[in-house]
């Protein structure tokens, strides 16, 4: 897992939702892939479609969200074509705000962070764990990175598990 391609989609999404973009694609990764899924259960992603450089028909991206970690695949996967694939998220906006609000990351290349359960529950109750600042408004999230997937961390708490920590969203 590299951070450090994770930090890139992280400012790539901050840039597009101060542009007001409503479609964008990043590199075609599991932890990417993991991370878009997740953040659209959460619902701050409206849809997530592989496909190739060129993006997918409108109707694919105006569908329901996924339930259970479902995507949507454009074209079939070939040997000509793998190295190229992408994920296009498209991105949900409210009284022409963005939905999906600043990202910052927490885990460093050369410092990753990881949090147990008993640590978790102090963060969603609002409380410092380390370097970890608490969750104070309704709409902030945090992500992390388990032997599970890649959850937030109130399902974190609901499944017992801990995990390194990847980003918060405000």
């Amino acid at each position: 897992m590299s951070l450090v391609n994770l930090a890139h989609v992280f400012s790539h999404l901050n840039n597009v939702t101060k542009a007001r973009l409503g479609l964008t694609s990043i590199p075609n990764t599991k932890m990417h892939l993991k991370l878009a899924l997740s953040m659209q259960n959460q619902g701050l992603i409206g849809s997530v479609v592989r496909a190739g450089k060129a993006p997918p028909p409108p109707h694919f991206l105006t569908g329901q969200p996924a339930v259970g970690g479902a995507l949507v695949e454009v074209e079939p996967v070939t040997q000509q074509n793998v190295a190229s694939r992408r994920l296009w998220l498209g991105l949900k906006y409210w009284q022409s705000e963005p939905v999906l609000g600043k990202i910052t990351q927490i885990s460093k290349p050369k410092r990753r962070i990881t949090i147990d359960l008993p640590g978790l529950r102090r963060v969603l109750q609002g409380q410092r764990d380390g370097p970890i600042e608490g969750l104070r408004s309704p709409g902030e999230c945090l992500f992390l990175a388990t032997d599970q997937g890649v959850m937030e961390a109130r399902e974190c708490v609901e499944k017992k598990v801990g995990g390194l920590v990847l980003c918060r969203i405000n």
